[in-house]
């Protein structure tokens, strides 16, 4: 599907997994498009169509002003938010936020179709606000008056990873499997490619077909998958499919979204949190009848969406990383704020010790290890907190290399200790480094 001439296209949330991806494929079906997001990682400004915007603070009129200056003929939807939590909202961003899209759309002054991404299910299914908010969204699109198109992706399968998609490729590399209820639910798969062509085939109709003026279609595989299916898929792709895999039990489960939860709350975005456990459960299902129908897309499998062929070097590295990745951050959170916990409250004397006994006046001694100490114990609470990590692991590396090149300097018969805590700093730096190489979620 290309575009016809001069059409021109709003993509909200250009930055996630679906809206980074329509936003490039609608360009390259010859779209002028226009990205919007709170922030652009580095390597997704590559383009100056892309706009970064406080989007959420945006009134009726602010958005009705950014169709108008941009002369916009469709706008594509696709924030959305997983869970309340520290910056996240999800009443504000799928309800508060579309009513304000739909009275934008309604008082712009040119013909505009909404094209909104929501969430497979029906509304007696919906248990968690993630669902109920999205629900209470196509409720107000549908009763608008708007030109419109809700579309519900099942799973979302693309060539990158984020969020619950990254979560089962890191799974799949790991000799663990989810509980067996778990497995048997219901996780009918969507290509992120058909997601882009439905949008494209949407963008490309004229105003006045009535056939496309007012839609809700569900986008998935027909055929009946589970989610043990799905990490099958990613298995077969990985070479792991022949490990002996030891079953998680609910609990376990339970728990991690438990602790997924509780990082939320400093700034973190697990995959792994409550309502993402839930929405799980639920399962994923629907009937993408009407949709194939209408546009006559013929869905790609399960099989083909994962690929043919094996993985590459690089998405197995990904997969192994992304739960490490998780141990690496609490593990140096627990090191440093452990370490000088300890030298500060448990073991203050010996610490002083340290540097009395080789002729440091006590004067200077006593506020060093004390200063050093709650430098350590910082070091750790930055570490912990996702606005500051990377500013903690940068400063974990320069004390570290200090701690090292002064006892050299001062101290060098630390270096021959017989537990040898001044070599084993150099593996920290190396796993602090590797924190910082891997903080980025997309």
């Amino acid at each position: 599907m290309t575009a016809p001439a001069h059409r021109r296209a709003l993509v909200l949330g250009a930055s996630g997994l679906i809206g980074r991806y329509v936003t490039d494929d609608l360009r390259r079906r010859g779209f002028a498009t226009i990205g919007v997001a709170r922030a652009f990682s580095a390597s997704q400004r590559v383009s100056p169509g892309d706009i970064e915007l406080p989007i959420m603070a945006l009134d009726a009129t602010a958005l009705a002003g950014l169709i108008r200056a941009h002369q916009i003929d469709v706008v594509v939807n696709c924030l959305g938010v997983l869970q309340d939590g520290p910056g996240s909202d999800t009443n504000a961003v799928h309800r508060d936020f579309v009513a304000r899209l739909l009275a934008a759309v309604a008082t712009c002054g040119r013909n505009v179709r909404l094209i909104h991404i929501s969430i497979p299910g029906t509304a007696d299914e919906d248990r968690t606000s993630f669902a109920t908010t999205k629900r209470e969204a196509e409720r107000l699109i549908a009763a608008s008056g708007v030109p419109h198109a809700i579309l519900r992706p099942g799973f979302v399968i693309a060539p990158s990873a984020y969020g619950g998609s990254a979560m089962l490729r890191a799974l799949a590399a790991f000799p663990v499997d989810l509980p067996p209820k778990d497995a048997a639910t219901p996780f009918q798969p969507v290509a992120v490619a058909d997601v882009a062509a439905t949008i494209a085939w949407l963008a490309a109709r004229p105003i006045e077909d009535e056939t496309a003026r007012a839609v809700s279609w569900d986008l998935m595989q027909p055929e009946p998958v589970t989610l043990g299916e799905v990490l099958s898929a990613f298995r077969r792709s990985f070479g792991t499919s022949g490990w002996t895999r030891i079953a998680m039990p609910a609990p376990l489960v339970d728990l991690g979204a438990f602790a997924g939860d509780l990082s939320s709350r400093l700034g973190w975005m697990p995959p792994m949190r409550s309502t993402a456990i839930a929405e799980l459960r639920r399962g994923v299902r629907g009937d993408p009848a009407l949709w194939i129908a209408a546009t006559g897309i013929t869905p790609t499998t399960l099989a083909e969406a994962v690929g043919q062929h094996g993985a590459s070097i690089q998405d197995k590295w990904f997969a192994r990383l992304f739960l490490i990745k998780a141990l690496i951050i609490v593990s140096l959170v627990l090191f440093w704020i452990a370490s000088g916990s300890i030298a500060l409250f448990a073991s203050f004397p010996a610490t002083t010790a340290i540097l009395t006994t080789r002729g440091w006046p006590e004067g200077f001694a006593v506020p060093f290890a004390a200063i050093t100490s709650m430098m350590d114990i910082s070091v750790g609470v930055l570490i912990a907190f996702r606005r500051t990590a990377a500013v903690g692991l940068v400063a974990g590396i320069f004390v570290s290399l200090g701690y090292m090149i002064g006892c050299a300097l001062f101290t060098p018969d630390l270096w021959l200790e017989p537990l040898g805590a001044l070599v084993k700093t150099g593996p920290a730096i190396v796993l602090m480094l590797l924190a910082l190489l891997t903080l980025d979620n997309r």
